[in-house]
C-alpha cells in the first residue's frame, strides 16, 4: 500500500493521445535531426562497403543508448525499464521507416540496388534517425497553452545525476559526430594539421564546452552553487566531457573505416578534429536535455 501511495499519479495506463502525439513528434524528430545525413553521399556509400560486423556493433550499442535516453526524454513518462525498452524499440522502428521512405523519395534507393545495399544504407541511417526520433520528445514537445499540467511534466522535472550528465554528453557527442565522421574531410584535415593546430583545437573545444554551459547564459545553462569555485565544474564536467567526446570520436572513426591503413599520428589528429564538433554536441546536450 505504501508503495502504491508513493507512485506518481501520472504513472498509470498508456495515454493513447499523448503516446500518438509522441509518435508524431518522433517521426518529425527523425526527419529534422537526421535529414542532413540522409542527404549525404558518404553515408549512402557506407551502406555498400561498411563491414557488417562494425555495423552490427553500432546498431547493438544504439539500442541500450535509446533505452536509457527513453527513460530521460521518451515518448511518455515511463515507470520501469520495460516501458523504456518499448519506447526505444518504437524510436528505432521510426528511424528505420523514416530512413527508408526518404531514400525512396529522393531516389537513392532504386530497383537497381541489391538487398545488401538497401539494408546497409537503411541500417546506417537508422542510428541517427532513431536518436532524432527519441529527441523529438524533448525538442518538439513544447508546452500547450491549454494544458497547464505540462508544467508538471515529470519527464522534464527529473533530476539528472552525475552519471546521467555524462551520459547525455555522450549522446550529444555521438549524434554530432555521426554527421561528420564518414566524410573525407576528416582524413584530409588530419594530413593538413600541425601539432600546434591540434593544441589550439583542444583549447578551443574545452573553452566552448565550458562557455556553453556555464558562461554564455544560454537557456538551460547551469549556474554554479554559491561558494563553488569556478574550476570545480571545469574539472568535474568539462574535462570528463571532452574525454567522452574523444572516445566517441575514436569509436565513430573506427566504425566508419576512417582509421584503416592510417598512421597513429593521423588517427590522433582525426580524433582531435572530430572531438571539436563532438565537444560542442556534448555541451549542447546538457543544455537541451
Amino acid at each position: 500500500m505504501k508503495q502504491d501511495m508513493a507512485r506518481p499519479p501520472i504513472a498509470r495506463g498508456l495515454d493513447t493521445d499523448k503516446f500518438l502525439a509522441g509518435i508524431a513528434r518522433g517521426i518529425a524528430g527523425a526527419l529534422l535531426f537526421a535529414l542532413p545525413m540522409l542527404m549525404t553521399m558518404e553515408m549512402w556509400e557506407l551502406g555498400f562497403y561498411m563491414d557488417r560486423m562494425r555495423l552490427l556493433i553500432l546498431m547493438v550499442l544504439n539500442l541500450p543508448l535509446l533505452i536509457v535516453l527513453s527513460d530521460r526524454v521518451g515518448f511518455e513518462y515511463t515507470t520501469n525499464w520495460r516501458e523504456a525498452t518499448r519506447d526505444a524499440s518504437i524510436a528505432y522502428c521510426l528511424g528505420i521507416v523514416a530512413s527508408g521512405l526518404i531514400f525512396v523519395v529522393i531516389g537513392v534507393i532504386t530497383p537497381d540496388n541489391t538487398p545488401h545495399e538497401i539494408i546497409g544504407m537503411i541500417a546506417v541511417q537508422s542510428v541517427p534517425a532513431s536518436i532524432g526520433a527519441m529527441l523529438g520528445r524533448s525538442q518538439l514537445g513544447g508546452q500547450s497553452q491549454q494544458d497547464d499540467n505540462d508544467s508538471d511534466d515529470p519527464v522534464h522535472e527529473r533530476e539528472t545525476g552525475y552519471g546521467g550528465e555524462l551520459f547525455l554528453m555522450a549522446v550529444g557527442a555521438l549524434f554530432l559526430n555521426l554527421n561528420v565522421a564518414p566524410t573525407e574531410e576528416m582524413i584530409l584535415l588530419s594530413f593538413k594539421m600541425t601539432p600546434w593546430h591540434a593544441v589550439l583545437i583542444i583549447v578551443a573545444s574545452l573553452a566552448l564546452m565550458h562557455g556553453f554551459v556555464y558562461t554564455l547564459s544560454f537557456r538551460g545553462s547551469h549556474d554554479l552553487a554559491e561558494g563553488t569555485r569556478s574550476w570545480h565544474a571545469f574539472v568535474r564536467f568539462t574535462i570528463p566531457g571532452y574525454v567522452i567526446a574523444g572516445l566517441i570520436s575514436a569509436f565513430c572513426l573506427w566504425t566508419f573505416h576512417r582509421t584503416d591503413g592510417v598512421g597513429a599520428t593521423e588517427i590522433l589528429m582525426m580524433i582531435v578534429i572530430l572531438s571539436f564538433p563532438g565537444a560542442i554536441g556534448a555541451a549542447a546536450a546538457r543544455l537541451i536535455l
